[in-house]
């Protein structure tokens, strides 16, 4: 049953065509029901796959609901989709964003140890990309945390819509003498997990999932959510 005390959680994803990302998200879901049992958490999409997150919200039962973006950053999905559902549904408010958070710098560090790559070495952080300004600037922070971890040079590099691209930022630190890897600072495999393969650098990280800790955050967001609810 709905109560106050327990707001439902819509845990709502990008979405993939990728089925091997489809199941790290879907994974993650799972782990957020392990780590929060008796939580109603629902799943939703902004883009690719169903159910739309316009359908799940007019579908909730009556009481509260935190939709949760299960995104690396803010940008279009949260300032308009995201928004836009919010805005439609008395009692319901979105949380932030998964990042920037000093748990995915610490991941990505290890997500590089597990690649084999020293701490001093050239790093492109590779994020989707995103028309919004605000994006980059969650880029720009989580860059900084994982700067804190490392003694190597590193850039930002984007899959779309925004600059300088992974392929660019490869060649600027080739340019400078490096031989740059590439830390993916994405959520799962997919479209943009696939390009980077082709930007020109020795080694490229595995996607930030699967990771437990992904879920823990979500369920964070979703707590910091609820305090703004006042339950």
């Amino acid at each position: 049953m709905q109560t106050h005390e327990h707001p439902v959680l819509v845990a709502c994803s990008h979405g993939t065509s990728s089925t091997e990302g489809q199941a790290a998200v879907n994974r993650m879901r799972d782990e957020m029901r392990l780590l929060r049992p008796g939580l109603d958490i629902r799943e939703a999409y902004v883009d690719v796959q169903q159910p739309d997150l316009p359908d799940v919200v007019a579908a909730l039962p009556d009481g509260p609901a935190v939709i949760v973006p299960l995104l690396l950053s803010v940008g279009y999905h949260v300032k308009v989709d995201i928004a836009e559902a919010v805005a439609g549904r008395p009692g319901t408010v979105a949380s932030a964003p998964l990042g920037p958070d000093p748990r995915l710098a610490k991941l990505l560090q290890q997500r590089l140890e597990e690649a084999g790559v020293e701490a001093g070495a050239a790093v492109v952080l590779a994020a989707a990309g995103s028309s919004d300004p605000s994006a980059a600037e969650d880029v720009s922070k989580l860059l900084e945390q994982l700067a804190e971890l490392r003694t190597g040079r590193i850039l930002a590099g984007y899959g779309a819509s925004a600059r300088p691209s992974v392929p660019e930022a490869v060649q600027e630190l080739h340019d400078d003498g490096a031989a740059p890897a590439i830390a993916s600072y994405l959520l799962a495999p997919g479209y943009f997990h696939d390009q980077l393969s082709k930007a020109g650098a020795s080694v490229v990280t595995d996607p930030l999932l699967p990771e437990v800790m992904l879920a823990q955050i979500a369920l964070d967001r979703y707590d910091e959510a609820c305090a703004q609810l006042g339950v």
